[in-house]
């Protein structure tokens, strides 16, 4: 199972820049905040019925967890409206590289405190050493 979720890591990865490049290309037709909620509208009627058929879960129990679980949505909202505004001024590569950096050092937070349930990891000099070449990587890119 390891080796399964490395390979849908890497394909989430390749569709993040095909998906970075095709709403770089629509904002620019029909505006950013609107191919935000294109990708979000059309994301949840699919989404919708993948849970009406395969859903094994309690959707209504949403308002039982945390309130600072209920927070990805908005998360990913960010996310997506900001890769759609910066690919058409910086390129995908750039864009994506830079998510990459952002995403690492918040993992490294997050991991180093424990913070949202997960397991500790110390930030370490190989950590760094890392955040230090992906800058690097950055730089090269542009």
């Amino acid at each position: 199972m390891r080796y399964i979720s490395y390979l849908l890591a890497l394909l989430a990865g390749t569709a993040l820049s095909f998906e970075g490049a095709i709403y770089g290309e629509l904002g620019k037709t029909i505006g950013k905040l609107e191919t935000s909620f294109y990708n979000f509208f059309v994301g949840s009627i699919i989404l919708g019925l993948l849970w009406l058929f395969f859903g094994k879960g309690k959707l209504s129990y949403a308002v039982e967890a945390p309130k600072w679980t209920l927070l990805g949505g908005v998360l990913g909202v960010v996310y997506l409206t900001s890769i759609v505004i910066s690919v058409p001024f910086v390129g995908i590569g750039i864009t994506m590289v830079a998510v990459i950096i952002g995403q690492l050092i918040m993992s490294m937070v997050i991991e180093h405190y424990g913070w949202l349930g997960s397991k500790n990891s110390r930030i370490n000099k190989e950590k760094i050493a890392a955040i230090i070449s992906m800058i690097i990587a950055l730089v090269l890119v542009y």
